[in-house]
């Protein structure tokens, strides 16, 4: 089938080549889509050049799937023309994860939600994603009452800009800011804009999204999003209390059991989940499974995965298989 990549340039639209080339995704013809100024520019897909074109010429092309990865008020300006013209649009922008029209999907958890009707899907936020894939199963078994949530997120979160800056200053090289300090040796307890709760908005993503993905509103989240100067993955120290008791070594089995998810759970190896080891991979690694002592029916965990595959371009592709497989297009 015909696809469209809308911001293939970017680093997540060249990640999304990469995994639909790495998925076998049966792809006929790819549609790289970017702005005007990177319209004509080849870029590479399965050992072949394919030019970049324009938003009106891929419409009329008529693509089947549309992946977006250009930003918010791209796909706010852009998805429903492609759905009008009858392509299905899976966006990985904010831009209709909490409309209530738009389903917000983990292909293992809430893809059976989709139907042909559905032209616009939303990819959810990648701190949420990685999040949900080890929550949910979780809380099928216990039932979650309330997490807490401190994430560790890498600077691809934030795009090329922010490799950038943390090259130049590695380098001792000056340059364009993406943060508003350095981010070498640092810590940014600043991960988007701040909202008026003083909360960011990448920490009410992970409020929000949660609940709609697992389609429970009783569920009490809250998070503390930092920036980190690491590239590999996001990673996330997760507090979870349960409606009921639970066993530490049946928590481990069903995470183990749960597919997309690899335990990395051995203190006596120093086996645990870390960014460096998780990037380039489309797993969620769960690993650090132990009882928190000061309060009942509660588990602490971490969590780790590449936020430019699973947080991203592999969740978005995967929707997009399903929908295949599932003759939704």
């Amino acid at each position: 089938m015909k696809v469209a990549v809308v911001g293939a340039t970017g680093m997540v639209g060249q990640v999304m080549r990469d995994v639909l080339d790495e998925l076998d995704f049966p792809v006929t013809e790819l549609i790289p889509v970017a702005s005007e100024r990177s319209v004509g520019k080849e870029l590479d897909f399965k050992g072949q050049k394919v030019k970049v074109v324009g938003m009106e010429d891929a419409i009329a092309l008529k693509p089947e799937i549309a992946l977006f990865s250009a930003g918010g008020n791209t796909s706010k300006l852009w998805a429903e023309k492609f759905a009008e013209a009858g392509t299905t649009v899976i966006d990985n922008s904010s831009a209709w994860r909490m409309d209530d029209s738009k389903r917000l999907v983990v292909p293992e958890i809430n893809a059976g939600l989709l139907t042909k009707n559905d032209k616009i899907i939303a990819n959810p936020n990648c701190s949420t994603i990685q999040l949900v894939m080890v929550l949910n199963p979780l809380h099928k078994r216990y039932g979650v009452k309330r997490v807490v949530i401190s994430t560790y997120q890498s600077i691809t979160g934030t795009g090329v800009k922010a490799v950038q800056q943390l090259n130049n200053e590695r380098e001792g090289v000056k340059g364009e800011m993406a943060y508003p300090y350095l981010i070498d040796g640092n810590c940014l307890p600043h991960c988007d804009d701040f909202t008026e709760n003083g909360y960011t908005k990448e920490e009410m993503k992970l409020v929000n999204e949660t609940k709609k993905i697992i389609g429970d509103d009783s569920i009490k989240v809250t998070a503390t999003a930092v920036r980190v100067p690491v590239q590999g993955g996001h990673s996330e120290a997760v507090n979870i209390e349960f409606e009921n008791e639970f066993d530490v070594a049946e928590v481990r089995k069903v995470l183990a059991d749960t597919p997309g998810v690899t335990l990395q759970d051995n203190p006596d190896t120093n086996t645990y989940p870390m960014p460096r080891y998780s990037e380039g991979k489309n797993e969620t690694f769960v690993g650090r499974i132990r009882r928190d002592e000061t309060q009942e029916k509660t588990l602490n965990l971490w969590i780790v995965a590449d936020n430019l595959r699973k947080g991203a371009a592999t969740n978005t592709v995967q929707i997009a298989q399903y929908l295949a497989d599932n003759d939704l297009v």
